[in-house]
């Protein structure tokens, strides 16, 4: 809560009559000027307002925002946790289910204290008052249950309205602030914290660098097995064609040697053949009728009973 004071101008008035640019408050159609925050003061309710606000549980916070329980009644906590206004551009009706004030050195302790009993009358669940002079605390007030002190090492909570529990320490120290916040903000996607995030990367990592892997593995393997493959096709097509060479080469030396000894038969015999006919011999390739020849070639006496 900002520095305060009651002033009697224009007498009683109501919320209604209260501009956004006035800077006052109303109780009990009173008004109650509210001075713009020192550089402590707005510090801290920034970083308040942010771990509130991304809390995964909170559908809407507002900073300074006028509540209006009653037409001579306008409250503007520093902090708020909310259910959704209309956002009509006016105040609101009835009371936040959170509030949460910073005092300060000079702060109007018996207006701070009207304050939080409206509130809470209102309809507000939890007050918290952060010191920010002297020791670090907060003070918790609810409707039915005394005053409770927190400590920097303490917690708050404020079940209904926060999912999180907040370190007092939050609430003053901005680095413990961003680290809730930001635990908030995981949580609001999904995550726990911020390790779930890191497993959750690591394991994506994986799974993409399994798939990554495996289609390299996959083109080097093709690669290393064609030329494995044509290193040993070439080796297995050679000896086949070595094989078959050497099957077609004995062949064509046993046809050869068969026309050769069918030659030395005629001749033996007595048997001219002229050049043609000796032309067909050495062309044939025919080893069945080479042996034919050569069966008749054996018994006859003329070259026209052998061909």
């Amino acid at each position: 809560m900002r520095l305060e004071q009651r002033t009697s101008i224009d007498g009683p008035c109501t919320a209604e009559q209260i501009r956004e640019e006035d800077r006052h408050e109303l109780s009990g159609g009173q008004r109650i000027y509210c001075a713009p925050a020192g550089d402590r003061h707005s510090r801290h309710n920034l970083g308040g307002g942010l771990l509130l606000d991304t809390d995964p549980d909170v559908q809407w916070a507002g900073v300074d925002t006028g509540f209006t329980p009653k037409p001579d009644t306008l409250r503007a906590p520093d902090l708020c946790v909310a259910a959704p206004p209309e956002e009509t551009g006016k105040w609101v009706p009835g009371a936040p289910l959170l509030a949460v004030e910073y005092a300060d050195r000079g702060q109007n302790e018996p207006d701070l204290q009207i304050k939080i009993k409206e509130l809470l009358a209102a309809g507000t669940r939890y007050v918290w008052v952060v010191r920010l002079a002297g020791p670090q605390w907060v003070e918790v007030y609810t409707r039915d249950s005394p005053m409770r002190r927190l400590a920097a090492t303490d917690t708050l909570e404020a079940p209904g309205v926060l999912r999180n529990p907040v370190p007092v320490r939050a609430l003053f120290d901005r680095s413990a602030a961003h680290r809730l916040t930001l635990k908030n903000l995981l949580q609001r996607e999904g995550y726990e914290d911020l390790e779930a995030v890191l497993r959750e990367g690591a394991r994506k990592g994986r799974a993409k660098g399994l798939v990554e892997g495996e289609a390299k593995g996959k083109a080097t393997g093709r690669a290393e097995g064609l030329k494995e493959g044509e290193t040993k096709g070439k080796a297995k097509g050679k000896a086949e064609g070595l094989a078959e060479g050497e099957a077609k080469g004995k062949a064509t030396g046993r046809l050869e040697a068969r026309i050769e000894a069918l030659l030395d038969i005629l001749m033996a015999r007595g048997i001219d053949v002229d050049a043609t006919t000796r032309t067909r011999i050495r062309r044939c390739r025919d080893q069945e009728q080479i042996g034919i020849w050569l069966a008749k070639a054996a018994v006859a006496n003329r070259a026209e009973e052998v061909f």
